[in-house]
């Protein structure tokens, strides 16, 4: 933000509360100025002039100061003080030059306005040219300030291209961590930490800067080992553009070349995956597989095509892994399914498909994958963990799912087999009473016809 300037009603000696009323109203205006964006790069210096100023005029007679009021209009220019123009907030790109410091921007009133620039000079340092920081992010924590200018906005390389950069890399306390000359990569594809891919795309060809980041967008909370930097560490980086070069058409490299390149960006995935940065990893391997399964108008022999199909695979598993990392299942049960497509016998990608399953809840499915992994590697002991406890809690779902069921239909095995049971003692019952009145009546005959042989 830059800002214009404030206007001072014209003081007289003839009434020190005016004079007071103005100051405080110039203040007023710079506090609200300060208020609504604090970020407005307003130096006390100014204001120290603008007092400074407006003591000269206390001095000077009113006739005086309307002559030189009246010359200063008829040569086409107003001192500072008499523009009548109030501060304004501009943005940077309506503005094609930086404004002049606020000391060299009024025309002057004649021969007294200069001499009192010339005290106010004397009196007090002027701010002078500030380097301007550019915010990048619009969060304060990825800066960058041109140090020496390029080759003009034209000149600025675009993503996708190949840029070769000096590089100097600081602690916060200026402690040289790494020198780097000459270092290239490709622009915009996570070849390098965040902060350089971000300010780089800013800078001209020639241009030496200096870029304050935040631990974010460099080495975040686990640092690095090489370079070596701490945890959650901020970091200064000079840093010089040296040139900015197309990349390589993909169909006229050489498979050997374009082996190695999808090779780099794979390993650069793996950073980013040892790092815990997944989103990155898999944006690499995006990256590695396009190269892989890019057309070539180049001869390529049978074992070139098979170490890049080698290669493809090993994106697609370790894409896989970073996608399960971030929760994407369908796209890293697709991923595997890919993978298998060219080499059905990828134990990886067995393995890492029966894991996605098994997240998905298809636990047979899951099962069946992961058995067939460990008939390919029977040692594999991650393969027989994954596996044991993939059966265990196959089992005790349906162990859930049985008890669900039989409470959603009321159990209907223990009502028959109690319904069962009912009968056979209903059955049981009625058999011991017909027993027991045929014995009673055999009895009472057996009696009956001894009391009548009796009396006979």
């Amino acid at each position: 933000m830059l800002v214009r300037y404030c206007h001072v009603p014209q003081l007289t000696s003839e009434n020190r509360k005016t004079r007071e009323s103005s100051r405080i109203t110039c203040q007023k205006r710079i506090d609200s100025l300060v208020t609504v964006n604090p970020n407005i790069q307003f130096e006390p210096s100014h204001w120290q002039f603008i007092v400074r100023m407006t003591e000269k005029e206390e001095t000077m007679d009113a006739s005086d100061s309307h002559d030189s009021v009246s010359l200063a209009k008829k040569n086409g220019r107003t001192s500072l003080l008499d523009s009548g123009e109030d501060f304004e907030v501009l943005n940077e790109e309506d503005i094609d030059d930086d404004p002049p410091p606020l000391e060299d921007a009024g025309g002057g009133k004649g021969k007294s306005a200069e001499s009192n620039n010339t005290n106010a000079d004397t009196d007090a340092d002027p701010p002078g040219q500030v380097e301007e920081w550019l915010d990048v992010l619009g969060n304060d924590q990825l800066k960058k300030k041109v140090l020496e200018a390029g080759k003009g906005r034209d000149s600025r390389p675009q993503k996708g291209q190949n840029v070769k950069i000096n590089l100097k890399t600081y602690l916060k306390d200026r402690t040289l961590v790494e020198e780097q000359p000459e270092v290239s990569f490709t622009l915009g594809d996570g070849d390098v930490i965040q902060a350089l891919d971000l300010t780089v795309q800013l800078m001209e060809l020639g241009e030496k800067a200096l870029i304050q980041t935040d631990a974010k967008y460099a080495y975040g909370a686990r640092g690095s080992c090489k370079p070596e930097v701490p945890p959650d560490a901020e970091l200064s980086l000079e840093v010089e553009l040296l040139e900015a070069t197309d990349a390589a058409d993909l169909e006229l490299l050489p498979p050997a070349e374009k082996i190695a390149l999808a090779s780099h960006k794979r390993e650069r995935g793996n950073v980013h995956y040892q790092r815990g940065d997944y989103a990155f990893a898999v944006n690499s391997y995006s990256i590695a597989l396009q190269i892989t399964e890019s057309s070539s108008k180049v001869d390529i022999s049978p074992e070139e095509e098979n170490e890049l199909m080698d290669v493809k695979v090993k994106c697609l598993n370790n894409m896989a892994a970073s996608q399960l990392k971030l929760d994407h299942f369908d796209a890293a049960l697709k991923s595997c399914v890919s993978a298998l497509a060219h080499q059905p016998e990828n134990i990886k990608a067995l393995f890492r498909m029966g894991k996605v399953l098994a997240l998905q809840g298809e636990y047979t499915e899951a099962i069946q994958t992961l058995r067939k992994a460990l008939k390919l590697e029977p040692s594999n002991k991650t393969i027989h963990a994954e596996l044991s406890k993939l059966v265990k809690k196959h089992s005790e779902q349906r162990g859930v799912e049985q008890a669900m069921y039989k409470k959603m239909l009321g159990n209907p095995t223990s009502s028959v087999g109690s319904s069962q049971k009912h009968r056979a003692k209903s059955s049981w019952g009625l058999s011991w009473k017909w027993l027991f009145g045929a014995t009673a009546v055999a009895i009472g005959g057996v009696a009956l016809s001894v009391v009548i042989a009796a009396r006979n």
